[in-house]
């Protein structure tokens, strides 16, 4: 079996840190995706976005992720917001009612 990648690319602009997320947040990768929010996090901007356009999977544990990310940020008084949220992940959200728990947008971040 293959092991499941995530790639992060990391944006910065004026007051706001863009993550462009790729491929599958799950118990293999979340601790990767922690690690790059929780340096954004040392010096904190404005807003955090995870751009999850490119996302295939998530599974509870990347849920679960998402929901701590979004925690620590708002103790860090930073907003993290998800956008180009996929329709499969916006059904799980809602689902499992975690979408109450996250800022989803529908705009596109900024490039």
């Amino acid at each position: 079996m293959e092991r499941p990648e995530l790639s992060i690319a990391v944006l910065r602009a004026p007051g706001e840190v863009v993550l462009k997320l790729a491929g599958e947040i799950d118990m293999l990768t979340a601790a990767q995706l922690s690690s790059v929010v929780n340096e954004v996090l040392a010096e904190p901007p404005a807003r955090i976005v995870l751009d999850m356009g490119g996302i295939t999977f998530c599974d509870s544990q990347g849920l679960g992720t998402l929901v701590v990310l979004s925690r620590k940020a708002s103790h860090a008084q930073t907003v993290l917001s998800l956008t180009n949220v996929g329709d499969f992940l916006l059904r799980v959200l809602d689902i499992t009612g975690l979408r109450s728990a996250l800022t989803v947008r529908n705009e596109p971040a900024t490039r």
